[in-house]
């Protein structure tokens, strides 16, 4: 019993959280039509979930001052965040946006979430993170799992909260 979850628990305590460049954008199975210039411009950032050479998640995140419902809008208010942040010579946006999210290997989606959570405590600029999820159960079970709350149901998406302390 113990040689066959010792493998899993080394998987766990061996991955790291880091800033990658670039995804496949068709591993996405939420937003496969971004690519990776939309993902790393205007405050916009790609994380992943790296043990030993591969990665086993992919979150997508997103800097902005306001809680968007679309991609548009996410869009625009990462540009305007971007756009505020050189005028003040300061950070881009107080609210991180986690605007996507997958995984390759079990349990790296909650794995992904947790130091997602541990690398936004770190930024002080941030107040919260946030999601832009779509309306489906899956995304739902997700995120209310993770100890998410859902704030706000829009036509085509929906936000969820997640506590930073």
């Amino acid at each position: 019993f113990k040689y066959k979850f010792q493998p899993f628990f080394d998987w766990i305590k061996g991955a790291e959280f880091e800033e990658i460049e670039r995804i496949n954008p068709a591993d996405d199975p939420i937003l496969p039509e971004l690519d990776n210039q939309f993902r790393t411009t205007h405050g916009r950032k790609i994380f992943g979930l790296k043990y030993k050479y591969s990665i086993e998640a992919v979150v997508c995140l997103a800097f902005t001052n306001e809680i968007p419902t679309t991609v548009k809008e996410l869009e625009l208010m990462c540009e305007d965040a971007s756009l505020v942040a050189q005028h003040r010579e300061g950070q881009v946006g107080t609210i991180a946006v986690a605007y996507t999210l997958w995984s390759y290997k079990k349990g790296a989606g909650r794995k992904i979430m947790k130091e997602l959570k541990k690398y936004v405590k770190k930024i002080h600029h941030l107040n919260k993170i946030v999601t832009l999820s779509p309306l489906t159960p899956v995304a739902t079970h997700y995120h209310i799992s993770n100890g998410a709350r859902l704030i706000q149901v829009n036509p085509s998406s929906q936000n969820f909260e997640y506590k930073l302390k």
